[in-house]
Order: structure tokens, then sequence, then C-alpha cells
């Protein structure tokens, strides 16, 4: 672990929570009645005097190796046990040993606060686990229970793409949950029903097939109906009625039984350096494999040294993480020759999605989990929306709602993939979050649900004046009776100009505007989130991201901006809760939205919320305006509707009730995504760029 100029120390810690704070001292007590310690090791330097000012100094202990219960309050915790010199290893020098009370305690307080940035100092062990120097040249980065070997920037590794891999686990843990439920409530097996996995390619054909499935699965799927044994005339069997009513069984043969739930198969389609993958198969239960695939020999190079690295540190880590299979080769070609294979497909490009769908919709299996990022926000949100609309087949309106037009951009041209293959969407969750959009979605195959797409998609009209909408659906289904046609959706649900201002219409579109959340699903991931509070490093963020997701009104397209509208009319904007209440008390619902701190979402006519500010106006009036713009316009109108202003209790979000921030603030500046990998890094790096694919070769091994 460490060179022999340091001491291993190891510290049993408790969480506390401090009650009162007496100077520099905490008093504090445990969270709970019976607290569990947390085994951590700490290295301090031998080489250094115990005089130094560095917060790698020794430890000063008494004659029994034990220092007082103590409180650090930085971390609001408190030793517990002391500290005590770790098994095997030798004592501090006498001259190292001696000292107590505050000195002691200054020191540990310092050795603490390095402990939470230091990672080569902390290191948090699971039983049974070792901890293991990285090789010459390598650095060890940690994100849950998996270990990565990095090397400057040879292969791509964000770290601020951890809120979306916590996510994405949360996500998975619900989805088995799920996927047992369901397959529990099946009274047995469908009729006719293939081999799931169904395969267009051969066993010779496809290097993932083997690890996917056992030998006897696949002489099973390519033994056609026709193999029989070969028997005499006299031997065949008479033929059944039809009209029998019983199961064709033989005369030995039992019922169809249903099938035992087979774990789950994951495609991570750009694996980068497996980090991802090793999480999957290190955190989640029951995963019968993790293909983790990348175009670049590099990348690959990576995966099997991370799964090599982390597989050494246990007998257990081994066992999970021998799951990962790392393949190379476009994720593309790998989709298309494993239809309905996965269970779960994750697909994190850097940049856009877009030639990646047609082969998701297809490789993931019926009822399976397809996971999709989206990075081009420019695109999705309205500065090139001729891109936008080759990339995705939307076109995107530059307005204040635009990240959420992001996500329904994506989910319209996911289903729209999908469609082709008789397939359809649901979504069970979609997000915007800092510089990237989330979508997770269930694929299913159904032809008459297929037909439904134009329904679920709608042309919206901005006006180019103040923040007026309007959504009108591409198609309508019609029922009667049994009979079910399906006709272009009615219209124009707009005038040549805006009622509000005056102003003409920009048509965007079309837009998903079916809702982009499955509510059981977000309260129950929420739930999950906060009783494994310690298996998210991203906490903080995805707990108060589902805190505000959890309250969001489903059936309700787009969202408003308040300081927005209240721009237009030249007035300080209103109080969030104050102008929910009139919302509220004018008979309309309202909630905020995950991706806007100022949004609100209303199933209120535009009309109702411009007589509101109309109102707020009146008892806040502003100085006039000689020209005519389109808050003079809609100033110049009176309501007709009497805002009532009194406070309601629906008014407050659910974060603000318990005590939860909705937009935690970025852990540092330029919080986003990183330069690809291969590119030349501060100091000198690994250039690809300009690199034969020999020298690729030769400098990934």
């Amino acid at each position: 672990m460490f060179d022999s100029s340091y001491l291993v120390y190891e510290i049993h810690l408790v969480v506390c929570k401090p009650v009162t704070n007496v100077g520099a001292h905490y008093s504090p007590r445990p969270v709970s009645s019976t607290p569990s310690p947390v085994r951590c090791v700490f290295a301090a330097d031998t080489r250094q005097r115990p005089s130094t000012t560095s917060h790698r100094r020794p430890v000063r202990a008494n004659a029994h190796g034990t220092i007082a219960r103590r409180a650090l309050g930085p971390l609001g915790a408190f030793i517990h046990r002391g500290v005590k010199f770790a098994p095997g290893l030798p004592s501090p020098h006498a001259s190292d040993v001696g000292g107590g009370g505050a000195s002691v305690h200054h020191r540990v307080r310092h050795i603490a606060s390095a402990l939470v940035t230091d990672a080569r100092a902390l290191m948090t062990l699971t039983p049974n686990e070792k901890t293991l120097d990285p090789p010459e040249g390598f650095t060890v980065l940690q994100e849950g229970k998996a270990r990565i070997l990095q090397r400057e920037n040879d292969v791509f590794y964000n770290k601020a793409q951890v809120v979306n891999r916590d996510l994405s686990l949360s996500v998975m843990r619900q989805f088995q949950k799920v996927r047992a439920k369901e397959h529990a409530e099946t009274k047995r097996a469908p009729k006719n029903r293939r081999l799931k996995g169904d395969m267009c390619v051969t066993p010779r054909d496809s290097k993932i097939l083997p690890h996917l499935m056992t030998p006897q699965e696949i002489e099973d799927m390519f033994r056609t109906k026709h193999d029989e044994p070969e028997t005499g005339d006299d031997d065949k069997k008479e033929p059944r009625d039809k009209n029998d009513g019983e199961p064709e069984t033989g005369d030995d043969e039992t019922p169809r039984e249903k099938p035992p739930l087979k774990p789950v198969r994951i495609l991570e389609g750009m694996a980068a350096s497996g980090l991802r993958a090793i999480r999957y198969a290190r955190e989640l239960d029951d995963v019968g494999c993790v293909v983790a695939n990348d175009l670049d020999p590099t990348a690959i190079a990576s995966i099997a040294r991370n799964v090599d690295f982390n597989a050494a540190h246990s007998a257990e880590a081994a066992d999970r993480v021998n799951k990962v299979v790392p393949s190379a080769g476009d994720v593309r070609m790998l989709m298309m020759q494993h239809e309905k294979m996965f269970d779960a497909v994750d697909l994190d490009p850097y940049g856009t999605p877009s030639t990646l769908l047609d082969g998701a919709v297809q490789t993931v299996a019926d009822g399976g989990l397809l996971l999709v990022t989206a990075t081009d926000m420019a695109v999705l949100c309205g500065n090139n929306g001729e891109v936008c609309w080759t990339k995705y087949g939307a076109y995107p309106h530059r307005a204040k709602y635009c990240h959420e037009q992001a996500v329904r951009i994506l989910l319209g041209s996911i289903d729209a993939a999908a469609g082709k293959y008789k397939r359809h969407i649901v979504p069970v969750m979609s997000v915007s979050v800092d510089f990237y959009i989330r979508c997770f979605v269930r694929v299913y195959t159904s032809a008459q649900q297929a037909k439904l797409a134009p329904t679920k998609v709608s042309y919206v009209y901005q006006c180019v004046g103040c923040d007026t909408f309007e959504c009108q659906p591409v198609g309508k289904a019609v029922t009667k009776g049994n009979s079910t046609k399906f006709q272009a959706g009615s219209g124009p649900v707009v005038p040549r100009e805006c009622p509000n201002c005056g102003w003409h219409y920009n048509m965007g579109g079309p837009f998903w505007t079916e809702p982009i959340h499955d509510m059981e699903w977000v309260d129950a991931i929420k739930k999950q989130v906060e009783e494994n509070k310690a298996m998210y490093p991203g906490y903080d963020k995805i707990h108060a991201l589902l805190t505000t997701v959890s309250e969001e009104l489903v059936d309700v397209p787009l969202h408003y901006d308040i300081h927005s509208m209240s721009h237009c009319l030249r007035v300080t904007p209103p109080p969030m809760a104050l102008f929910r209440s009139a919302v509220i008390n004018a008979g309309y619902r309202v909630s905020p939205a995950h991706c806007n701190p100022l949004a609100v979402k209303t199933d209120a006519p535009a009309k109702v919320l411009w007589d509101i500010l109309r109102c707020w106006v009146k008892e806040h009036p502003v100085k006039p305006i000689q020209e005519k713009t389109p808050g003079v316009v809609i100033l110049s109108k009176e309501p007709e509707l009497v805002a009532n202003w009194t406070r309601v209790h629906g008014a407050f979000t659910k974060a603000q009730r318990e005590g939860v921030t909705r937009f935690p603030s970025n852990p540092e500046e330029n919080w986003g995504p990183k330069m690809r990998a291969g590119r030349p890094v501060p100091g000198g790096g690994l250039e690809k760029q300009g690199m034969t694919k020999k020298q690729r070769t030769e400098a990934s091994k």
C-alpha cells in the first residue's frame, strides 16, 4: 500500500451530529443510538519531524497507543475507539510518541481534514479487500466501489459525470425490482415464445455471444423445429385433434412452466475507461454480464487493465468484476447484431446519440431499459435549429424552457426510431442536469401502441414577443366502439397574431408532450437513494434532483419563467410562493420544474398568468414606456381575473418543506465536459491525433 517510510494507523470513526459549539470544540452525539464504526486507514509520514506544520505529521499517542476521545469539528465526527496501530506494522519511534491533550487534538483535527481530500491517505475498505499500489505512471481514481487506473488523458474520464453514473445506478436498481415483480406476476410462459435474446447471427459471427448465453442455450436456439429423432413409420405420432383444447404436449411431457428470471444483461456502448461498467458489476446484484464496448483500442486496453486491477482486490470483487466483457468495435454494429439481447443499454456519447438510437431500440429486450445521454445542448436548445432538425427530426425554440424542450426532443427522437420496428417507449424519468440531458425509458413491442406515436408529439407555437406558447398535437386517435381510427391533429390552435401582445408566432417541433416521468418510479428511486446514502458519491445533487422531480406536474408540457415574464412588463417579479398562491387560488395546478429554478409549470392558460401579473403591476406601478413593446400592449388591457394573493400550503415546494437545497452549487469552477481523450493536456501528455493506427495501438499497451 505505502512504502516503508509511512506508518499506517487504523481510525474508527462514528458520524455524529454536533449539538453545541463551545469555542473550537464541539459536543457531538451519534446520529443513531448504535452507530457502526467506519474503518479507514491513514498514512503518517515518519520522515518528517514532529515540529513540522504539515498535515502528514506523526500522530502523538500515549503509552497505550490511544488518543483520548475528542471531537473532530470539521468532520462532524469523533474518535470512537481512538487510534490503533495496524497489526503487523512497527510501532512509532519513541521520539514520535508523547505529548497529549490539546496538542494531540490539534494534530488529529489536521489529520482528519487531510483525510477528506487526500486520496492516497484515505481509503474506505470493504471487508476482506486489499489495497494495491498502482503501476508506475498511473493514478488510482475511486468512485463508489470501482477503482480505475488513469494515465494523463489517454482515456476519457469526466468527474463531472459522477451524478450521471449515480443516477443510472439508482434507476437500474429500481428496474431490477420492477423486472422481478413483473416476472413474479406472470402466470406462465407465453405461447410460442422464442428464446430470450433472439439473434440474427451465428455463434461464430459474434464475439459477445458466448459470454451472454450458456452452451445449452446456444444449442437450443439454433436447433430448428424440424430436428426430431429419427424414427420409423410405425413410431410416428398420430395427429392430435385441433379441437382438443388440451395443451400440445407429448405423452411424457409436462405442461410448459414459466422459466426462471435470468440475471440482467447490460450493454455500455461507449465505455471509455470502463468505470461505469465496473460500477454496474460491483454495485448491482443479479447481473449476468456487462458488455463494455468501445471503438478506441486504447480504451479497450484500459477496460481490461481496470477489470484486472479491481479483481485483484478481493475474491468477491473478482467474482463480480469478471462479469465485465470488453468488446472492441462499432457499437452500432454490435447492437444490430444482437437483437433484443440486452435487458439494459447505456449510451453516453461525447455529443449527440442520434446515430445510435436506431440500433439501441433494436437491441433492448422487450420491457428492457434504455439509458441515453446527450451533451449537444447548443443544438437541442435552439442555437442551431437546422442541425437539430437533421439529427433529431425536430426544430427547437430559443425559449426559457429550452432545457425541458431538449429532453422532449430526445424522447420524441427515440420513440420515432422505435416506431420503425413496431416498438414504443415509456419514459420512467428524464432529466436535464448541468450540461447534459439524461433519459431513462423502457422499450416495448406493440404494433398497436406504435400507431399512437403521432398523438404523443406536438408542434409548439411560440410567441416572439412574450412567453406565450401553445401545443398542437400532430395526430389524434378517434375511438368508436371497438375500433380506433387515427387522424391528423386539428388546427390551427392559435391565430396569426398573439392575443396577449399582438406579435406573431414561430412554429417548432414536433416535441414529446406526454409525461416524461413515472412518479411511482421517481418516488421509489428517491426512497432507495435516501436509504443507501453512502452508496452514492453525488448524493446531495441527485437527492435534490429527485426531490424536485417528484413534485412536477407530469401531464403539463413545458413551463413559463416568472422572471422572463416580469422582464417583459418591466416590473420587479413577485415572490415565487406568492405567484404560485395566486395561480392555485385561481383554481389551477402549479409546480416547479427540475431544469429551471424560476420555472412555473401550470395547467393555467397564459391569459390567466398575464392577468395575475397585471394585478401585480397595479400594486407595484412601473414607469410608463412610450414605444410599443409587448409589455406595453399587455398592460394596456384590463385584467379579467382578480388575483388572490393569500398564501397557501401548496405554493411552497417539497424541497422548501423538507429543507433540501433544490439546486446545489457545483463543487468547482468550469464544471462541465473535459477534453476528449488523446488531446494534449497541460504539462504534456498523450496526443493521439495525427498518430497512425499502429502507433495508437503501441501507445495503449
